[in-house]
């Protein structure tokens, strides 16, 4: 019972309704591609590509790409190092170059498990260097994200993920300090052992805009203990 009240107070929160701005009114598409890969006891690998749009499956927005260290410090704790390369387009419906940036992230990561419900939680610090266009500039920006999130086990089968993650943008000369929200909800599917399907709804609130985006993530791990052994 209390995996479904807090399921049903989540849900709630998430839930908003759509504005006016053109942006707002489209339901964009959010498409996930995880895997993450187990060398040692303390060491994996991991990557990660996603593939934004503003609209379904139109109308490119942002694709992202990241190649994650991971040292697991015990089987609670996570410590993170990453570089990813990511392409932004200029805007919704604005002709333009696009502006591409290297990214490096240090993350911590943590799991713990409270009334039989597991958490899982990460703080992450981030620095983007973006090459932004017209006129030609590099900036840099600084990113602090915080993210809480439970995988709600129904069955050997299905599960329901959910997550709520908060990034605050730092002010410097060069950008505006901002904050944003990213709300997730979905519905999973273990299609074996090592991999599962998710389908779900994000709600991303950024620099005054209510966006709402469908998501479709494939999450894969192998373990190369166990094929060594």
């Amino acid at each position: 019972m209390k995996k479904y009240i807090i399921l049903s107070v989540v849900l709630i929160t998430i839930s908003t309704t759509f504005a006016q701005s053109p942006v707002e009114d489209k339901i964009g598409s959010w498409f996930t591609y995880g895997a993450s890969y187990r060398l040692t006891d303390k060491v994996s690998i991991s990557n990660v590509v996603q593939s934004w749009h503003y609209e379904i499956p139109d109308n490119f927005n942002f694709l992202f790409t990241s190649l994650v260290f991971n040292y697991h410090v015990n089987s609670k704790l996570t410590a993170s190092a990453s570089y990813g390369f990511n392409d932004i387009d200029s805007g919704f419906n604005k002709p333009g170059t696009h502006t591409y940036e290297n990214r490096f992230y240090e993350q911590l990561g943590y799991k713990q498990t409270i009334a039989k419900l597991p958490f899982d939680l990460r703080i992450r610090l981030e620095q983007r260097l973006l090459n932004k266009p017209e006129p030609t500039e590099n900036v840099l920006h600084h990113r602090t994200r915080y993210r809480l999130g439970t995988k709600i086990k129904l069955n050997n089968t299905f599960f329901i993920r959910l997550h709520n993650e908060f990034i605050w943008t730092i002010q410097t000369n060069k950008n505006d300090g901002f904050t944003e929200n990213r709300a997730y909800g979905a519905f999973g599917v273990n299609v074996f052992k090592s991999a599962n399907v998710q389908v779900g709804y994000l709600n991303r609130k950024v620099k005054g805009l209510d966006l709402h985006r469908l998501q479709l993530g494939f999450f894969y791990k192998i373990d190369f203990r166990k094929t060594n052994n």
